[in-house]
């Protein structure tokens, strides 16, 4: 079953069980993945679809940062529960050591000694971890540390 079939058919199952957050996170979801399907003028394949939701995904942490900083915790919350639904449709994300891991050999084979070389030790991470669901934040913090220790 393709992946934009089973959010459809998770959209049916949530509105039937009256779950009112993964209800309206699902038709959010759609909603992205549609606006994208028309942006580009046909339909999405599963690794365009995986990015839309790493977007989200992404949109949503720096939401939820925002309500932290501002004392909105209610608001986090649910921010907070929109990103665990949607990150249960992703492969499952790099651990801490796989990105470690990939951020040293990126290191090694651009031959990296200061953050110049930074985008260069990124891409090489990037394509260490592909289809890992690594944050790019994450990953840039630990690049950063790695190049200016």
């Amino acid at each position: 079953m393709m992946l934009k079939d089973q959010l459809t058919a998770h959209l049916t199952e949530a509105m039937k069980a009256k779950d009112a957050l993964r209800t309206s996170t699902l038709r959010m979801v759609k909603a992205a993945v549609k606006n994208r399907e028309i942006e580009k003028g046909e339909d999405l394949t599963d690794d365009e679809l995986m990015k839309v939701l790493r977007s989200l995904v992404k949109q949503r942490r720096d939401s939820v940062e925002q309500y932290e900083k501002a004392g909105r915790q209610e608001l986090a919350d649910k921010e907070t529960s929109e990103i665990e639904i949607i990150e249960s449709y992703l492969p499952q994300g790099a651990s801490a050591a796989e990105i470690e891991l990939a951020i040293q050999l990126a290191i090694e084979e651009t031959g990296a000694k200061s953050m110049r070389e930074m985008g260069a030790v990124m891409k090489a991470a990037q394509a260490r971890l592909a289809g890992r669901n690594a944050d790019g934040k994450t990953l840039s913090d630990l690049v950063k540390a790695k190049l200016t220790a």
